[in-house]
C-alpha cells in the first residue's frame, strides 16, 4: 500500500530556487524599457496643498509625472471602502502620503528627482493621538473618527459585576510593530492589448485585481495580476500592493511604457501599514475561588489616516477578547478611531494579538488579587467541548485548551522551575532575576464570520493529456511553505507521490480566486477546496478507466474546481455578532523563561516552550517553521520592538534603529506539535500561521513579573522602560514609607 505525504516532511517545492538563487523576486525582472517610478510623499501630517514646486534646473523633460488628475477612474484605493485616494488631490491627511508619481529611465536619477521637487502646506491641526480622537479634539473624519464600532454581549455583566465576590480591573498598552519582511515592497505594470497588467510582491492576487478595475475603469478582463516570488508578507502584503500596484500602473498608463517601483527600506518602513496600537481595558468579575462570573472589555485601536483593514482587524480583536475562557455574562465593546498617521493594516494575528496580550496578562492580576496560581485559574476556567462562547457559538469539535497548557506546564517543569527561580531570586549575589511566565489563547481559522461565505472562495486541481496534475489557487507563497502544502493534500486525495503535483504560479489570467492569503485560512479553507477537487478529479479518472489522455479529449486540460460551501448547521449575524465566529479553533500555550539584569536591566531569554494544536500537521517542519518564526516575531514585539513617533511620523525607520530579534537574541524554541482533528479541516487540519505571534507578549510580561516583581501592562519591555517602572516603585514605596 503506497504511503502517503500527508504528515510527511515534504521537500519544499519551491526550495531548490531559492536555494540557488534562481527564483525571481520583482526586482530581479529586467523589464525590456522599462521605467523606474518613485513618490512624492506630504511633508506633514494635515494639511491643504497650496502649491508643489519643480526646480527648473532638473530635467524633467527626461521624465513622466503623474498626479491625481491622470486617474482615469476613481481616486480610491478599494477594499473594504473607498476613503483612501490613490493620489492626494488637495488635502492630505497623514504624513507621507503620495502625492505625485515620477518616472525616469535611470533608477538613480528617477530617485534624485525627488530632492528637486517641493511640497507646500497649507497645515491644519492633527489628530495624533487615539485619546483626541476619541475625544474629537479635532473632527476629521466624519462625526466621530471612529471607523467601527463592534459589541458583543452575553447574560447581563453589569448585574454580575455589581454582585460579583471579587472585581478586578486593568488597563493594557500594546504598539505599532513593523512586518519587517526581508523583501521590500516592489511592483511592476505594464499593458498589453489593451490589458493592464501588475506583477509583484504580493499576498493577495485578488485584491489586486479588484482595486485596479475601478481605478483604471477597466472590466475584469482587462486587468491581469501575477504573483512574483515574495519574501515575506505577515500581512504587509496584504493590501498595500493595492497601493503601489495602483502607482506602478498609472506611471505604465502615462509614459506608454512599463514601469517598476521597488520601496527602500526606509521608505518602505515609513509609508507602509503596521500592526494596529491598542488600548484594552477590562473589568472582571469572579467568584473567590477565581471562577469567571464576568466580563466587561474595552478595545481601542488606531487605524491611521485611513480604513484599510481595520474593521477585520477590530473584528478579530473583539471575537478573542475572552482568550479561551467560558464566561456566562460578557460586555464587549471595541471601536477603530482614525488619526493623521500612516494608515495601519494587517499583521500576523490581526487584531488578536493585542486583545489576548490584554486578557492574558490579565489573569496574573488577577491571580494576585486571589493570592491563587494564575495557571490554575486558566485551567478553571479553559474552554472544553460544550463551552459557550461570547457569541453564543457552542465549541464541538477539536478543542484543546486544557491540553496545551498542560503539555507546555508539564513540558516547563512549571513547579519545580518556580522553585529554583525563588532560591535564585533571593541570592544577593546573583546578578540578575529570573522569572517563568505562560500563556494561553485560542486562535480562529479562516475569515470571521460570514466572511468565507462573501468570498465565495474557489480552488481546484488541473490533468493534462500526458496526466500532469497541478494544483491550481490563488494562495500565494511567501515564505511559509503553502506551495507544498497545497500539493501533499493534492497528492494524497488523489493517490499520487507528491513529486507528481506541481503548483500553479498565482496569476488571476490562469487561477480561480481563492480569496486572500491571510487568516489562517490556506491549509484549512482552500486545502479543503482542493481536497473536494481532488476527489472529484479521481472519480472522473475511475470513470475514464484511469486513462488522462480518454479523460482530457480533444482539450489540451480538464479541470476540476470547488467552491467554498459553509458546513450546515452553522450561522452568523454580522449585526448583533451571535453565532458561530469561526469553524474551529487552534489553541497554544507558551512559557518563557528569562532573566532580567539587576544592573543594566537588559533581558535575556533562557527557554521558550510552546505546544500548539493544529488539527492535522500536513507538513510537520513546515509547521515547526511557522511555529518557530511567530514565536520570534513575537518575542521581539515583546522585548525590541518600539516604533518612536513624532507629529506623525516615524522617527527610526531603518533596521539599525528599529530592532529586531537576531538568532542571537532567542534561544531554541521547543515547539510541540498537538493533533487535535478537526473534521472540517482536510485530513483534520487547521490553521497555524497566525497562533504562535498571540502568545509571546503576556508570556514575556508575566516572566518579567515573576522575576522582579513589576506588573507592566504594556509592550515592548525594554530596559529603559523596566528601570523607569522600578524607579517609579522605588519612588512610591519610599513616599509610603
Amino acid at each position: 500500500m503506497r504511503k502517503g505525504t500527508v504528515g510527511a516532511n515534504a521537500l519544499r517545492k519551491e526550495g531548490p530556487d531559492k536555494l540557488t538563487g534562481a527564483a525571481r523576486y520583482i526586482d530581479d525582472y529586467d523589464i525590456p524599457g522599462a521605467l523606474f517610478g518613485v513618490t512624492v510623499r506630504s511633508p506633514g501630517p494635515r494639511g491643504r496643498i497650496k502649491d508643489v514646486r519643480f526646480d527648473l534646473a532638473f530635467p524633467w523633460d527626461q521624465c513622466v509625472i503623474a498626479t491625481a488628475k491622470d486617474i482615469p477612474g476613481k481616486n480610491a484605493v478599494h477594499l473594504l471602502g473607498d476613503d483612501q485616494p490613490l493620489l492626494a488631490d488637495g488635502v492630505v491627511n497623514h504624513a507621507l502620503e503620495p502625492i505625485l508619481l515620477i518616472a525616469h529611465a535611470d533608477r538613480a536619477t528617477a530617485w534624485r528627482a525627488l530632492e528637486h521637487v517641493h511640497v507646500d502646506l497649507e497645515p491644519l491641526e492633527p489628530v495624533l493621538t487615539m485619546e483626541d480622537s476619541l475625544s474629537q479634539k479635532q473632527v476629521v473624519w466624519g462625526l466621530d473618527n471612529v471607523f467601527k464600532d463592534i459589541t458583543i454581549v452575553k447574560g447581563d455583566a453589569q448585574a454580575a459585576l455589581a454582585e460579583a465576590p471579587v472585581v478586578v480591573e486593568g488597563e493594557y498598552r500594546v504598539p505599532h510593530q513593523e512586518q519587517a519582511y526581508i523583501e521590500n515592497q516592489g511592483m511592476a505594470a505594464w499593458f498589453e492589448d489593451g490589458t493592464l497588467v501588475v506583477m509583484g510582491s504580493l499576498q493577495c492576487p485578488y485584491y489586486v485585481h479588484k482595486a485596479l478595475q475601478p481605478l483604471f475603469a477597466l472590466p475584469p478582463e482587462k486587468v491581469r495580476v501575477i504573483h512574483a516570488v515574495t519574501g515575506g508578507g505577515f500581512g504587509g502584503k496584504e493590501e498595500y500592493p493595492n497601493m503601489i500596484g495602483g502607482h506602478a500602473a498609472l506611471l505604465a498608463l502615462k509614459a506608454k511604457k512599463p514601469v517598476k517601483m521597488v520601496y527602500d527600506r526606509t521608505e518602505d518602513m515609513l509609508a507602509t501599514t503596521k500592526r494596529h496600537p491598542a488600548v484594552v481595558r477590562h473589568r472582571t468579575g469572579l467568584t473567590k475561588d477565581g471562577k469567571l462570573l464576568a466580563q466587561e472589555v474595552d478595545i481601542v485601536m488606531d487605524g491611521g489616516a485611513y480604513m484599510t483593514l481595520s474593521p477585520v482587524v477590530l473584528s478579530r480583536g473583539i471575537l478573542h477578547a475572552s482568550g479561551p475562557y467560558e464566561c456566562p455574562n460578557v460586555s464587549f465593546r471595541a471601536r477603530a478611531v482614525a488619526t493623521n498617521t500612516p494608515p495601519n493594516g494587517a499583521f500576523r494575528g490581526f487584531g488578536a494579538p493585542q486583545t489576548l496580550f490584554a486578557v492574558e496578562l490579565h489573569w496574573e492580576k488577577i491571580a494576585a488579587v486571589l493570592k491563587k496560581d494564575s495557571i490554575a485559574l486558566r485551567r478553571l476556567n479553559a474552554l472544553r467541548p460544550g463551552s459557550t462562547m461570547a457569541t453564543g457559538q457552542v465549541l464541538k469539535d477539536s478543542v484543546s485548551a486544557v491540553q496545551v497548557l498542560d503539555t507546555v506546564v508539564k513540558k516547563s517543569a512549571w513547579a519545580k522551575t518556580r522553585q529554583a527561580h525563588a532560591r535564585w531570586n533571593k541570592d544577593p549575589k546573583k546578578p540578575t532575576w529570573r522569572g517563568l511566565g505562560l500563556s494561553l489563547v485560542h486562535h480562529g481559522g479562516g475569515f470571521t464570520g460570514n466572511g468565507e461565505v462573501y468570498l465565495k472562495s474557489r480552488a481546484g486541481v488541473s490533468i493534462d493529456r500526458k496526466g500532469s496534475v497541478k494544483v491550481l489557487a490563488g494562495s500565494t507563497e511567501m515564505g511559509q511553505g503553502a506551495s507544498s502544502t497545497l500539493a501533499q493534500i493534492v497528492a494524497d486525495a488523489l493517490g499520487l507521490p507528491y513529486d507528481s503535483v506541481s503548483v500553479e504560479r498565482p496569476d488571476t489570467a490562469n487561477v480561480p480566486d481563492s480569496g486572500p492569503t491571510v487568516a489562517s485560512r490556506t491549509t484549512m479553507v482552500v486545502g479543503g477546496l482542493l481536497k473536494r477537487a481532488a476527489e472529484d478529479l479521481k472519480l472522473a479518472l475511475a470513470k475514464h478507466g484511469g486513462s488522462a489522455k480518454r479523460l482530457c479529449g480533444d482539450a489540451l486540460e480538464r479541470r476540476f474546481l470547488a467552491e467554498y460551501e459553509r458546513a450546515p448547521g452553522m450561522s452568523f449575524d454580522d449585526k448583533t455578532y451571535k453565532g458561530d465566529a469561526y469553524a474551529t479553533y487552534g489553541y497554544g500555550a507558551l512559557a518563557v523563561e528569562l532573566e532580567v539584569d539587576k544592573a543594566t536591566w537588559e533581558t535575556r531569554l533562557l527557554r521558550v516552550v510552546t505546544a500548539q494544536d493544529v488539527g492535522k500537521a500536513v507538513n510537520p517542519r513546515v509547521v515547526e517553521g511557522q511555529i518557530v518564526g511567530g514565536t520570534v516575531q513575537g518575542l521581539g514585539w515583546a522585548l525590541l520592538e518600539q516604533c518612536v513617533y513624532k507629529a506623525g511620523v516615524m522617527q527610526n525607520p531603518r533596521l539599525t534603529d528599529y530592532v529586531i530579534p537576531t538568532a542571537l537574541d532567542v534561544p531554541d524554541v521547543e515547539a510541540l506539535i498537538v493533533e487535535n482533528p478537526f473534521p472540517g479541516g482536510p485530513f483534520g487540519a487547521k490553521g497555524v500561521g497566525e497562533m504562535p505571534m498571540d502568545l509571546p507578549g503576556p508570556a514575556v510580561a508575566a516572566a518579567v513579573l515573576a522575576a522582579t516583581g513589576l506588573f507592566l501592562p504594556f509592550l515592548p519591555l525594554t530596559p529603559e522602560r523596566i528601570q523607569a517602572a522600578a524607579d517609579a516603585a522605588q519612588a512610591e514605596k519610599e513616599l509610603v514609607s
